[in-house]
């Protein structure tokens, strides 16, 4: 086996062990990850314990549940440049550019979402998020609320609420997103110095 086929299987081998512990990091249950994913609960186990081949019809869907580049889940080796790590990808219709690299814990993501007339389908999933809207204008349907975000303007919610979001305006909408799959909150309220110094 060449150089190049080694570092491929390797890689795979690998696959198992690294969904795993990024699930087993994010708190999350086969039962829930089955769910958000649509693939079923026996394949999941088998790619973890290594039993199935990963598969990009597999992978992808795990990528996106985990808010995760695919490059984390296969451990694809840096080519060039390491310090070059913005890699943006279409998802949805949207620009979507990963500004955390390390699997686990929060997720950091700039978006910039095009104009479009789609309908609202809200979805739920484990978790809990931060968006902040850098220009633009963002619409936030979340539960019964229906609410339109300027640029300036945040909104943090547990993501288990159904929720759908997509451009109000006339331009594209840049938006930066903190995610924490195990339901972090993003923010520490101080106490007042004068408590503070007491």
């Amino acid at each position: 086996m060449d150089d190049a086929a080694t570092v491929i299987a390797d890689a795979l081998d690998q696959v198992g062990t690294r969904l795993k512990r990024l699930r087993m990091q994010r708190g999350v249950t086969l039962t829930s990850l089955a769910a958000s994913t649509g693939i079923s609960k026996s394949t999941l186990s088998r790619l973890e314990t290594g039993q199935r081949r990963p598969s990009l019809e597999l992978l992808l869907p795990l990528a996106q549940a985990y808010r995760v580049p695919l490059d984390d889940l296969v451990g694809a080796p840096e080519v060039g440049d390491p310090r070059i790590r913005l890699k943006p990808r279409l998802a949805n219709g949207r620009t979507v550019i990963p500004l955390t690299r390390q699997p686990g814990g929060l997720q950091t993501w700039k978006m910039v979402i095009p104009v479009s007339s789609a309908q609202p389908e809200p979805r739920a999933h484990e978790g809990y998020e931060w968006m902040y809207v850098l220009s633009g204008r963002l619409r936030l349907v979340l539960g019964d609320h229906d609410v339109i975000l300027g640029a300036g303007e945040v909104a943090e919610f547990d993501t288990r609420v159904p929720h759908w979001f997509g451009n109000a305006g006339e331009q594209p909408a840049e938006v930066l997103s903190i995610f924490g799959g195990q339901g972090e909150r993003m923010h520490v309220r101080a106490k007042s110095g004068k408590k503070l110094a007491e």
